[in-house]
This record gives C-alpha cells, sequence and structure tokens, in this order.
C-alpha cells in the first residue's frame, strides 16, 4: 500500500471522526489512575471486530498514543500519574504546577509529546524493515546491559541522598522477586496469596507510591494552601517560543532515545521515559533544577515515551 493509499485511507470523513473519538477515549483513559494505555486498547477491542481491518487498526492505534500522553495530565496536576510511562514527568511537573506553573507544564508536555509521536510516526513508516532487524540482533546480553544503564540511572536521580536511592532501588528489585519463579516455576514470597503469584503489577505499584503518598501529605496539609492557582482557560495553548528556548536538544535526543527503546521487544514507555530523563539531567545546565520543577524534565519524559509508540 503506498503513500497516497494510507493518505486517502485515514482523511476520510468518517474515519476523522473515528480518529477524534479515539484520541477523546485514550486521553480520558490515560488521564484516569489505574487505567494504562494497554487497557484502554482492551477495552475498546470489542468494537474493532465489526470494523474495517485497516480503521479497526487506526483507532486503536489512536487509543493507544493518546493514552501514553493522557497520562501526563494527572501527572502534572495532581502528582499521580495516569500511565507509568509519566511517572517521571510528575518529579517536575508538579512542582511547576505548585509554583502556578501548571499550564506551562501542560503545554510542553503536549508540544514534546506531539514532537515524540511525529518522530515515531515517521520512524514506524520508513525505517521499519531495517529496525525490525536491529531488534531481532537484541539477546540476553544487550538487555542485561540495557537493565544495568536502568539502574546505573539510580545514581544520577537521587544525587541529593545516594543512600536513599540505593535503598529505593533495592526495595524495587525486592519488589519484582514476588510471584512465580519462572526457572523452577515455585512461587516466592507469595505467603500463600493467589493473586501475588503474578507479581506485583507496575500500575498498582505506582499508584500506591504516587497516589497515596500525595493523598496523605494533602491529608498532613489539609489547612495549608498547597498549590498556587495558575491560569489555565485564559491561558495560551500553544508554548511561547521562550518557553522552547533550551529545550530542543532534550527533545531530539529524547526522540533518538525513545526510537531506540521502543524498537526494543518487551522494553517499553516507562523505560524510555526514565532513561531520557535521566540523560536530560546529565546533558542540562541546570540539573539543580531537576525534581523541584524543571520543564527539561517534563519535555524530556514526554518525548521520550510518546516516541516508542511508533519504535
Amino acid at each position: 500500500m503506498g503513500l497516497s493509499s494510507i493518505l486517502g485511507t485515514v482523511f476520510t470523513i468518517k474515519n476523522l471522526i473515528i480518529i477524534c473519538a479515539g484520541v477523546l477515549f485514550g486521553i480520558i483513559g490515560g488521564a484516569l489512575p489505574g487505567v494504562s494505555s494497554t487497557m484502554c486498547v482492551t477495552l475498546l477491542l470489542p468494537f474493532t471486530f465489526s470494523m474495517d481491518q485497516a480503521v479497526g487498526i487506526l483507532l486503536l492505534m489512536t487509543i493507544y498514543t493518546s493514552a501514553v500522553y493522557g497520562g501526563s495530565i494527572t501527572a502534572i496536576l495532581i502528582n499521580t500519574p495516569g500511565t507509568g510511562s509519566s511517572a517521571a514527568t510528575a518529579l517536575d511537573g508538579y512542582p511547576l504546577t505548585q509554583k502556578g506553573r501548571g499550564a506551562e507544564a501542560l503545554r510542553i508536555a503536549t508540544f514534546a509529546s506531539l514532537i515524540g509521536g511525529f518522530v515515531s510516526g515517521i520512524a514506524l513508516l520508513l525505517l521499519s524493515p531495517p529496525l525490525s532487524k536491529i531488534s531481532l540482533a537484541f539477546g540476553p546480553g544487550e538487555y542485561m546491559l540495557l537493565s544495568i544503564i536502568g539502574l546505573s540511572a539510580v545514581v544520577t536521580l537521587a544525587a541529593n541522598s545516594l543512600l536513599k536511592g540505593l535503598l529505593s532501588a533495592a526495595f524495587g528489585l525486592l519488589l519484582t522477586t514476588v510471584g512465580i519463579d519462572f526457572s523452577i516455576g515455585y512461587p516466592r514470597f507469595t505467603f500463600g496469596i493467589l493473586e501475588l503469584e503474578s507479581g506485583i503489577s507496575f500500575i498498582p505499584a505506582l499508584i500506591g507510591l504516587f497516589a497515596l503518598s500525595e493523598v496523605l501529605k494533602m491529608a498532613e496539609k489539609r489547612d495549608e494552601p498547597d498549590v498556587a492557582v495558575g491560569k489555565f482557560m485564559s491561558d495560551r495553548l500553544f508554548p511561547a517560543k521562550k518557553e522552547l528556548n533550551g529545550l530542543w536538544p532534550t527533545i531530539g535526543r529524547g526522540s533518538l532515545i525513545g526510537l531506540i527503546i521502543g524498537i526494543l521487544p518487551g522494553a517499553g514507555a516507562e523505560i524510555g521515559s526514565w532513561i531520557s530523563y535521566n540523560v536530560a539531567r546529565q546533558f542540562s545546565k541546570k540539573p539543580e533544577e531537576f525534581g523541584k520543577g524543571s520543564l527539561e524534565g517534563v519535555a524530556a519524559s514526554e518525548v521520550a515515551n510518546n516516541a516508542v509508540t511508533g519504535g
């Protein structure tokens, strides 16, 4: 199927309406904590059974990519990532909201998501055959190296308190041991609870880490003004030129990182966003702002997790 045929299939009144509906459903589903992008696709899958194959794929891809972006909305506004891929976004997005710059953070997240999605779409369209060969060349050694790179990010992300970072990483590794041991088929640390045999899912762990902790902090400071109110409804919709100054290198690196991570079978948007965030902090001229309200951090996370989709 040529490019002209593809564009002819997409740009019809019926398919554009389907795309808009998929975008709306995906953003809402992605913004709801606990509803992942994969779950959004699963929920709408039965509706595609009666559709033409091309239209069904169009709807599912629209929902998936929109849900990846939608998770950034709650990550920025209430410190509760809607999807696992937006966890890194919350580190800087919510501090910006507390400073009254939530609308600015949302604009940067939207723009970065747009660039990441566009780059991934172009790569999917033009580079699929050679990139698929690269992904097949990855073996256990390469995945082990990728895991080491991910763990080494702890050193950078926890630069202010290395001990806390190492303890958190060790605790995270401990949580991953819960479930069936794949080598011998024996349940580990399940304490007789059947539900734990499949392990601790990422989304419930994420909600417990971000949402529950945020609720407890709000309850502790319920009489204190916590968040500065920003101008959302009357604010501009698109990022100003000055807001994008200095972000282009971060967006470029994040797009490339997300694309490469997306090519690897089994690696997802969560890994892409964290690695991009870590690299952005290493290359930043103001690394001390990360975790306290850095637009670079928001852009790095969002451009990478959206660039993963096409890869």
